[in-house]
């Protein structure tokens, strides 16, 4: 069986470029994956991580909201935001996280505060958490 290239771009750099085995993206419908040869197909993708592999080894990295376009053996995931799960700073991570979880415990008290916000930045940090602990 062939690779897949795997492509990972934002608009300020391309995070990764690699051959992969198979891939696994968090689609907004719920996780998919892709394997070489697999029909083209496009979705939309939700905050979480993916995972890669390639050669037996997998890898992680984290997500925000974006697309991914399966096409000829390419799988380039198109979003906001993506760290490799060795890009993330533990630390900050676990920062981001608590920070978020005030935020949102203070917009369900007052109303001044944007919940939607205040649970996607939740959900971006747990996602870079659970990343930099599968690395």
């Amino acid at each position: 069986m062939g690779k897949l290239q795997l492509e990972i771009v934002t608009p300020d750099r391309v995070v990764l470029r690699t051959e992969a085995d198979y891939v696994s993206l968090p689609g907004v419908e719920g996780d998919f994956g892709v394997l070489p040869d697999h029909i083209p197909f496009f979705a939309a993708l939700r905050i979480a991580c993916l995972h890669y592999e390639t050669d037996g080894k997998t890898a992680w990295a984290c997500v925000t909201g974006g697309f991914a376009e399966i096409a000829d053996n390419h799988v380039q995931v198109l979003v906001d935001t993506a760290e490799l799960a060795d890009e993330i700073d533990v630390n900050r991570a676990e920062a981001a996280f608590r920070r978020a979880q005030e935020r949102l415990q203070q917009a369900r008290q007052n109303s001044n505060v944007n919940i939607t916000r205040a649970e996607a930045a939740l959900q971006r940090a747990l996602a870079r958490l659970q990343a930099s602990k599968l690395k």
